[in-house]
Formats: structure tokens, C-alpha cells, sequence
């Protein structure tokens, strides 16, 4: 069967992140199209439009707008319209409902979600932590986390704790380390601790590109060599089940990330920060299993 190609048009007045998640969310169920996204962010003047209106007559498809502005909407439908290509304002149906619920115009302004407001330096102060606090750093500095993530080296903490922070979470991660004390600190943390965990052969896998990178390892150029105890198989097991129960004699939920993308793993801390704040505040306590 031959492969269809698809052009998709994703036309922001912003930098295009909801075109994008929502483009990868539905994409990704038509397993027999070749569908090329074009991406056109940040489109909010006339002449801006004009290169993306070129570009859809030369490579005609389906176009998904979150165009705000209504003249720029107004000319680009008119185009579409023009072509006989579809188009979807993805966020009228969403703009109406709530326009009708709360009874207030839209403003129209394109953007407002980035604006340089509390939210925005919440997340770039968050950012600065995570910098400062990976693998272990600056752990005085743990009295200020929101959640601290847990683990041995190679499992996740630190592309979590940074999707984390641009969500404005302070994420610290440290790292746990088989026959050294335990992290000092965490028993005086005001926020929960969660570690993370994977299957043995995923950990052996990513261990072994990490260690190809670098240059060391059995096959590095040059002869250079690391302790082969990083990638055996035996030798990972028994770290990864000393972790597990660390965090079980702790009371540390832990998250199995084996099959779970970084978006999914954070979405989880968020669930489980959400339900140790509910047990504070409820003054619930949940005995470690």
C-alpha cells in the first residue's frame, strides 16, 4: 500500500504549542499517511499572513489556526476557501462555550497567555532552582523545593524536574547511590519525595548510549574504559531493587517510567503532589506499604 503525503498547516499568532500537541495527539492514529506538519508561529500582521498563504497554495491541506486577530482570520479562511482546503479554528469551540458560560467578549489579543506576568517569572525562578539542584546540588536548598525526585543515575530526574519547571514546579533530584549514606536532608523536606524507577534491561540500554556519548565504556575510542558494574545486568538489578526499597522503607511513592514518556511522568508527580497536599491538608497519613 502506497503512503499518502499530507500537508498540515499549523497557523499560530503565538509560538504554536497548541497546534503542536494537539497536531501530535491526532497525527500519530493515522498509521498509513505521511503527514508533513508546516508550522507558521507567530503570524500577526498582513504581510506575515502572506508567506503562509503562499505557502498553502503551493503545498495545498488541511490548515489548523488558532489565529485570534479576526481581519487575519478573515483572509486566511477566505483563502482556504478559495483552494478548497479545510480549516479549523481550534479554539472557537472552546472561546464559545466560555464566552456564553461567563458572559464576556473576547479580548482577541493574540499571545496573552505569555505575558510577562507572576506566572512567567514563577517559572523561570523554577527553571534557576532545577539548575541549581540537579544531581544532588545545593541540598540546603531542598527546604525550598516543591518535590524532590529520587533515583539512580540514568532514571529520568532531571528531564522531569525541567518539563516540572516550566510548569513552575522548583523540582530538585537526587540521585540514590548504592554503599553511600543515604541523601542527607530529606527528612526535613516540607514537600513530598517520589522516586523514580524503570526495568533493568531499559536502564542497561540507556546507560550504554550515555556511556557511547561520553567517549568511555568497552567500545570507546581510544581504550578508555568505566566500571563495567554501570551496565551489569546483575549489578543494575540489585541497585534498582535497593532503591525501591529505600523508598519503600521511606514511604516514597516511586513511578515506573520504563514506558512512560516525560510528559506522562510529570503529569504522575503532579497527581501524587496534588494528593500528599490533600492528605496534609486533611491530616490523613499513609503508613509505607
Amino acid at each position: 500500500m502506497s503512503v499518502q503525503r499530507i500537508n498540515l498547516h499549523l497557523v499560530s499568532d503565538a509560538t504554536g504549542e497548541t497546534l503542536n500537541a494537539i497536531a501530535r495527539a491526532t497525527t500519530v492514529q493515522f498509521e498509513q499517511a505521511n503527514i508533513v506538519h508546516h508550522r507558521w508561529s507567530l503570524i500577526r500582521t498582513r504581510f506575515q499572513l502572506h508567506r503562509v498563504l503562499e505557502g498553502i497554495e503551493q503545498e495545498p491541506g488541511p490548515v489548523l489556526s488558532t489565529l485570534v486577530d479576526r481581519a487575519l482570520r478573515s483572509d486566511l479562511e477566505t483563502t482556504c476557501g478559495r483552494l478548497n482546503v479545510p480549516i479549523v479554528n481550534v479554539l472557537d469551540p472552546v472561546m464559545n462555550l466560555l464566552q456564553e458560560y461567563i458572559g464576556e467578549q473576547v479580548s482577541a489579543r493574540p499571545g496573552r497567555q505569555y505575558v510577562l506576568n507572576a506566572d512567567y517569572f514563577q517559572r523561570i525562578d523554577a527553571m534557576h532552582y532545577v539548575l541549581a539542584h540537579d544531581d544532588g546540588q545545593s541540598q540546603p536548598g531542598l527546604a525550598e523545593a516543591d518535590v524532590v525526585l529520587v533515583g539512580v543515575s540514568r532514571s529520568s530526574k532531571t528531564p522531569t524536574c525541567f518539563y516540572l519547571a516550566n510548569r513552575g514546579i522548583k523540582a530538585a533530584n537526587v540521585p540514590l547511590v548504592p554503599n553511600l549514606p543515604e541523601p542527607p536532608g530529606l527528612d526535613d523536606v516540607a514537600c513530598p519525595v517520589i522516586g523514580l524507577t524503570l526495568d533493568p534491561q531499559a536502564l542497561i540500554d540507556i546507560r550504554r548510549h550515555r556511556l557511547r556519548l561520553i567517549g568511555t565504556g568497552p567500545n570507546a575510542p581510544g581504550g578508555r574504559q568505566t566500571s563495567t558494574d554501570y551496565i551489569d545486568e546483575e549489578t543494575v538489578k540489585a541497585e534498582l531493587l535497593w532503591a525501591r526499597r529505600l523508598c519503600t522503607r521511606r514511604g516514597w511513592p516511586v513511578i515506573d517510567v520504563t514506558r512512560r514518556s516525560i510528559e506522562e511522568t510529570a503529569a504522575t508527580v503532579l497527581q501524587l503532589m496534588e494528593a500528599w497536599h490533600q492528605r496534609r491538608h486533611t491530616g490523613i497519613t499513609v503508613k509505607p506499604t
